[in-house]
């Protein structure tokens, strides 16, 4: 038994008297050890968070970038002509220096391809009165494109290539996934250097009231957008479509931080429309509403009730010929309680199809009045000469 103790405590002081060299000599090849045990599963954790960055920003522009297009329009531009021009004798005295013949003006922005058989969802002052479209795809190829449809009331166009061979398309988000504090990239091709990404994140969603287009539900966001980048995508970290890109907040032209993008939701009913019967239609009942103020409330002596004053009723419109008046109180659409603005209406009115006939109530001198009304189709914009 004294023998068995004896071999115990000469190995446990020659196997403590190794670790006592290695240690004094080489550490290395215990610290490593040691680490190898606990910190495999840090470094996943780690790993997994490091590569946030480079999977979600890398890997989703590589994913997009095939599928934003950038495009070229050009648009004769006419000039009132001179009598005297076609005069022969003024030709001969003063040449071709007073020639008025006309001139092509050019534009340039971008577009997203949302299907593989070439349809590209742009922006609508991209393509307007343009007669010659060039779509340029960022693997160099380059077609001819014609519009689809367009809709100024919100800003968003289609048009379409024909090219042989594979085309790209981006694929959706969900609808309103956007959130505030997202990280996004915004993609085109701004000033014309080609094609460029940016990143930045979601500053706040459902912005409206800002008076760029009539229909508003933008999303802001600080990513770089500049002249050229309108019609681009607006994509989250894993490349899906959650917006595009529209219009910037600047004096001057440049980004300074405010860029606006129509949300995907919009886009994508406008986009169907567009492609199933080359227009969007809206509903319409024409009137005007405005905002119940404070002051409004009191006057009418409202209470807590809730919804919008009908400030302008047009003569002959499906409303005026329900029986609408300038001054009620519109309450309720088919017993759905209204919000409180504008556009809130606005967007309830637009998206009721044409012929459906709904109930209106509305209060009018203290008292509820209900009435059917039946929708009209809502007019297009008159084109600015």
């Amino acid at each position: 038994m004294r023998k068995f103790w004896l071999l115990f405590a000469q190995a446990t002081t020659v196997g403590l008297a190794v670790l006592f060299v290695i240690n004094t000599l080489k550490p290395s090849l215990l610290s490593s050890a040691a680490r190898n045990g606990i910190v495999t599963l840090h470094e996943n954790v780690n790993t997994s968070t490091s590569q946030i960055p480079a999977a979600g920003f890398s890997a989703a522009a590589r994913k997009v970038m095939p599928t934003v297009v950038n495009i070229f329009t050009s648009t004769e531009i006419k000039k009132p002509r001179h009598p005297l021009m076609d005069d022969p004798r003024f030709h001969f005295f003063f040449g071709e220096e007073f020639d008025n013949s006309p001139q092509r003006g050019s534009n340039l922005g971008s577009g997203v391809i949302i299907s593989h058989d070439g349809y590209i969802l742009t922006n609508h002052h991209v393509v307007e009165a343009a007669d010659q479209i060039e779509v340029a795809l960022a693997d160099g190829r380059k077609a001819k494109g014609r519009i689809i449809g367009s809709d100024p009331e919100s800003d968003l166009a289609v048009i379409k290539i024909d090219l042989p061979g594979t085309i790209p398309a981006i694929t959706f988000s969900r609808p309103d996934q956007a959130q505030v504090g997202d990280i996004v990239l915004a993609i085109g091709n701004p000033f014309g250097v080609g094609q460029t990404v940016t990143m930045g994140i979601v500053s706040a969603v459902k912005r409206n009231h800002l008076g760029l287009n009539t229909f508003e539900n933008f999303i802001q966001t600080d990513a770089a957008i500049n002249p050229g980048n309108s019609g681009g995508a607006l994509v989250d970290v894993n490349g899906n479509l959650i917006g595009i890109n529209s219009a910037i907040y600047s004096p001057n032209g440049g980004s300074l931080g405010i860029g606006f993008a129509i949300p995907v939701s919009t886009a994508k009913k406008i986009m169907e429309q567009i492609i199933q019967n080359g227009s969007v239609t809206r509903g319409w009942v024409g009137v005007a509403v405005q905002e119940l103020t404070p002051e409004l409330t009191e006057s009418f002596n409202l209470g807590n009730i809730q919804g919008v004053l009908i400030s302008e009723v047009v003569r002959g419109s499906p409303a005026d010929q329900a029986g609408v008046r300038a001054g009620d109180i519109l309450t309720m659409i088919d017993n759905k309680q209204l919000l409180t603005d504008s556009s809130s209406m606005l967007e309830t009115i637009s998206s009721l199809p044409p012929g459906k006939v709904v109930v209106f109530k509305l209060l009018r001198n203290q008292r509820e009045v209900v009435l059917e009304v039946k929708v009209g189709k809502r007019p297009r914009p008159k084109k600015l000469e």
